[in-house]
């Protein structure tokens, strides 16, 4: 059986800045498709071993968890756990230290799950050892069910009450400083 590698082209319709929880929401659906796209790169190591395939795919969820998750986690940091965290409300409170609990639980993950990214494409070629899992992505289940848990939490409860919260005001300084820490000018310069 042959594990496709590619992601399909059925990218959500992005948001823009202006509206920045639906942005958010659009970044988890990028996590989504890059944990599916680990896990076929599991099966496809299993099959294929480390071919061009299995190292292309291994570049993309580098790439992504690289550099546009950390943004995303620190979007949230800035402008989400704080209003969940002002809010009074002590289950509110609980839920933003569990998911600031969580970015840094991903963080130290995701650096053991790269660490066996990094040796896959070190190892280009090589068959992995026949095994249940292979030791190169040991770390990708545990990675893929922490985020899974996390994404669901922000989407059914996080997001919801801090975009209840936020003031106009608020919702325009993230929007801006979402795209100007991607490198996007500052509206009206």
């Amino acid at each position: 059986m042959r594990v496709l590698l590619t992601e399909r082209n059925q990218h959500p319709a992005g948001q823009g800045f202006d509206q920045p929880f639906e942005m958010l929401s659009t970044c988890h659906e990028k996590v989504e498709r890059m944990l599916a796209l680990l896990e076929r790169l599991t099966l496809h190591l299993r099959e294929q071993g480390a071919d061009d395939a299995a190292q292309d795919a291994a570049r993309d969820v580098m790439r992504y968890f690289d550099l546009a998750a950390p943004l995303h986690h620190e979007d949230e940091e800035l402008h989400v756990l704080p209003l969940l965290l002002q809010s009074g409300d002590a289950a509110l409170v609980a839920l933003a230290q569990q998911l600031h609990a969580e970015h840094l639980a991903m963080t130290q993950v995701w650096s053991a799950l790269r660490k066996d990214l990094a040796r896959l494409l070190d190892k280009g070629g090589e068959q992995p050892p026949s095994s249940s899992l292979s030791p190169w992505l040991s770390h990708g289940p545990e990675f893929a069910a922490l985020y899974r848990r996390h994404l669901q939490a922000e989407e059914s409860l996080a997001y919801p009450h801090a975009q209840a919260r936020i003031s106009d005001a608020a919702r325009d300084s993230m929007r801006v400083d979402m795209m100007v820490r991607r490198g996007h000018p500052r509206p009206g310069t």
